[in-house]
């Protein structure tokens, strides 16, 4: 039975339960409500989150660093540029000693997991160590990702990642040296695994042409990317070099983010590298994270429907009607804008943004390029307005790298896990720090709020309303 069958079949299996699973949802519902005063009463810092919104500090690394406040003279924090450190160094200082000069990811890469920038010796000995394990075992592509492929590309790229332990011959062995030599295996793989799932998958539910291309040992990752993805294998340097930057910015950002604070969690409990890079892709496929590019590019689609002439009068009305939740999806977000942490600026977003400029000119899309910007001083002047958040708010990452991925003629549903290709690098980076420090499995205390209650015998119970 073929799967579009098998899922027909399933359906039909348990529609008759609908009415019943809807009933339990609902009494589900009811039980699961906890009243919003509890966590006042309680001081619970919901999202680990103080009552200002940062971070409750649970847990130390050297991998990175994010800065969004500063002191004035009389020592009050104070709203600041955004700034990104990976190891102690500035990763606008990372890009620019990079630039013009060769591919920077891999260069981060190995800051991200050694500690130190590398010699141009050790640059390439790592490079060559990654083109080396950038290929898959035999049979894999068959096997696994040519059968039941999915939809959605982080669940399969988690497929394969589960799937690769069965391949290794020491996957549950956490020493430092093997988790190593695991994580240079997965960061070589993970173009390849996400490219060729989304080729199994056009192939089987779109029609498309499949065609598997093999990775060059010369190219950089960025590069073979570009290679693979492409059916002619053609790229331009500047293609290349903004995707390199892409992958650059969203290597690391700190133990704090949610699927990074993943990995620390499910490393902490002992368990091997697959599978804790397995729990990270589904930590990054949600919305609030990682997925939120993909939003990003659906409300732009949507500002250009209904703004066809990109007047900056008529995209402010549009954006005041987002935030009215009167258009878009309703809910009020302008996506792209705003971030957790920073406030005036986010630092990848303002270098990402000088290398999308760049990229329009040579792609003929500088009118979208400054509809972009307008947009982004509009929702800046309204959020502040409307929400009455004074400490600024600014693009973040997502705000550009959409839109970066849609000059470069991608497919959408892979720019998520373009977010995952790049992101292994700081996952791997952080579960060696914890298995290196931790010592401790990661457990956070919940209180407990139910009220206590007698066991009642079951001929004397009675539907509740």
């Amino acid at each position: 039975m073929e799967i579009p069958e098998l899922r027909d079949h399933i359906l039909k299996k348990f529609g008759k339960y609908s009415q019943d699973i809807a009933e339990l949802s609902k009494i589900a519902t009811k039980s699961d409500i906890i009243n919003p005063k509890l966590y006042e009463k309680y001081d619970v810092k919901r999202g680990l989150r103080d009552i200002n919104g940062n971070g409750v500090v649970c847990g130390l690394t050297e991998i990175s660093e994010i800065i969004s406040s500063a002191k004035d003279a009389q020592g009050n924090k104070i709203a600041a540029p955004g700034e990104l450190y990976y190891r102690g160094i500035d990763i606008k200082d990372l890009v620019r000693g990079t630039l013009g000069r060769r591919f920077a990811f891999e260069e981060a890469t190995y800051l991200l997991l050694f500690g130190q920038l590398p010699t141009s010796g050790q640059l390439a000995r790592f490079c060559e160590i990654l083109a080396d394990f950038r290929s898959l075992p035999p049979s894999f592509v068959r096997d696994i990702i040519m059968k039941a492929p999915s939809g959605n590309m982080m669940n399969m790229l988690a497929r394969c990642v589960l799937s690769l332990y069965s391949y290794d011959p020491r996957p549950e062995d956490i020493s430092k040296r093997n988790v190593l030599r695991q994580s240079l295996q997965l960061i070589a793989q993970f173009p390849l695994l996400t490219v060729y799932s989304q080729k199994a998958y056009k192939y089987y539910h779109s029609d498309a042409s499949l065609f598997i291309h093999k990775p060059q040992k010369d190219l950089s990752t960025a590069e073979n990317i570009l290679y693979i993805l492409r059916e002619d294998c053609k790229y331009t340097e500047l293609e290349a070099r903004v995707l390199d930057m892409c992958l650059v910015l969203h290597a690391e950002h700190g133990g704090g983010n949610n699927s990074t604070f993943t990995t620390h969690v499910v490393t902490s409990s002992g368990t091997d590298t697959y599978s804790s890079v397995a729990a990270s892709l589904g930590s990054l496929k949600g919305p609030k994270h990682g997925g939120a590019n993909i939003m990003v590019c659906e409300m732009f689609d949507n500002i250009k429907e209904n703004v066809p002439d990109y007047d900056k009068g008529k995209l402010k009305d549009y954006i005041a009607k987002i935030l009215d939740k009167e258009a878009f999806d309703h809910t009020g977000l302008v996506y792209g804008m705003g971030h957790a942490v920073y406030s005036l600026s986010d630092p990848r977003a303002d270098l990402l943004k000088a290398f999308a400029e760049k990229l329009a000119v040579e792609k003929h899309m500088e009118r979208e390029y400054e509809m972009r910007k307008n947009v982004a001083a509009a929702a800046a002047e309204l959020i502040a307005d409307k929400r009455r958040i004074y400490k600024g708010v600014s693009p973040n990452v997502d705000f550009y790298s959409g839109f970066v991925y849609d000059m470069l003629n991608l497919p959408r549903e892979l720019y998520t896990p373009f977010f995952a290709m790049a992101r292994i690098a700081g996952w791997s980076a952080h579960r060696m720090e914890e298995i290196t420090n931790g010592g401790k499995i990661i457990r956070p205390g919940y209180q407990a709020v139910a009220k206590r209650r007698k066991y009642v015998p079951i001929e004397e119970r009675t539907e509740e309303e």
